[in-house]
């Protein structure tokens, strides 16, 4: 009897401490434990050591750390009827633990489900340059549907980030051929600029020696200088025309006194005059 009595007190000490051990429960710093009793909600537990009633309690854990979650790559059609494969990044945590696990049987999916749906929607609404152009506005207005949408879960959307955005190979091709024709249209803009702004300084320089001859006369020093350093077989001597004009003018003055100083009559200039002759001398 004493032995058969022992081993029905060892048994209960077993059946005890292990009932015990199963209600002692740790929480880590991040974790929380939603408390279910007979199946009701009846609180949040932790951190630390958490004491569970025996066959009656059932905790569930939720971590509240940043969950990295990569989107897969959709297919999106945007609205220029362009075929793009775009992949995204999501960042959330759970802030209110009783909703993550009474709200959605499982956040992680159904939040994963969420982003790839308004991803789709989202994109498919913008051009193909506004979406590789414009990608700040467009992760800020993915982050606020998708977080209106994980709200009810106690889920916090803080932040989504397009990662890639793929084009088929035509596409690339042609946006190639886009860019190396704007950048030759400003090219050439530059270049019609740069001759527009030459002459402008060249009218400006023509007004400057217009009112002071003598600049030509310096610019013609110069001209002079810079030939003479090159060492050619053939050199030309710019002459400027304000430099012959008063030659010329003095020339056509004596001309012109010359031809006042000719006889009345048919114009002919003598060539020899007459001698006279000489008394005494004997004539040929």
């Amino acid at each position: 009897m004493i032995e058969g009595a022992l081993i029905v007190l060892v048994v209960l000490l077993a059946v005890i401490l292990a009932l015990a051990a199963s209600s002692v429960r740790v929480l880590r710093e991040y974790e929380r434990a939603v408390i279910f009793r007979l199946g009701r909600v009846i609180a949040m537990k932790g951190p630390g050591l958490v004491i569970l009633t025996p066959a009656i309690d059932r905790m569930v854990r939720v971590s509240l750390r940043t969950v990295t979650l990569n989107v897969p790559p959709q297919d999106v059609i945007t609205r220029d009827n362009v075929t793009a494969r775009v992949d995204a990044v999501v960042y959330f945590r759970v802030v209110a633990p009783n909703e993550a696990v009474v709200q959605v049987e499982s956040y992680l999916k159904a939040t994963s489900q969420i982003a790839q749906t308004t991803l789709r929607s989202v994109l498919g609404k913008a051009d193909l340059d506004t979406i590789l152009s414009e990608r700040e506005e467009l992760n800020e207005e993915l982050q606020k549907i998708i977080d209106e949408q994980t709200e009810p879960w106690g889920v916090k959307v803080t932040t989504v980030e397009i990662k890639d955005v793929g084009i088929p190979q035509a596409m690339q091709h042609a946006m190639a051929r886009q860019a190396q024709a704007e950048r030759e249209r400003r090219a050439k803009v530059i270049n019609a600029e740069g001759e527009f702004q030459a002459a402008a300084r060249l009218s400006e320089a023509a007004d400057v020696i217009s009112k002071n001859p003598t600049t030509l006369q310096l610019r013609y020093l110069q001209t002079l200088s810079e030939i003479g350093v090159n060492q050619n077989t053939t050199v030309v001597f710019p002459l400027p025309m304000d430099l012959i004009k008063p030659v010329l003018d003095s020339m056509g003055q004596r001309e012109a006194s010359a031809a006042k100083e000719l006889p009345a009559g048919n114009g002919a200039t003598p060539l020899i005059a007459p001698t006279e002759k000489v008394k005494g001398e004997p004539q040929r």
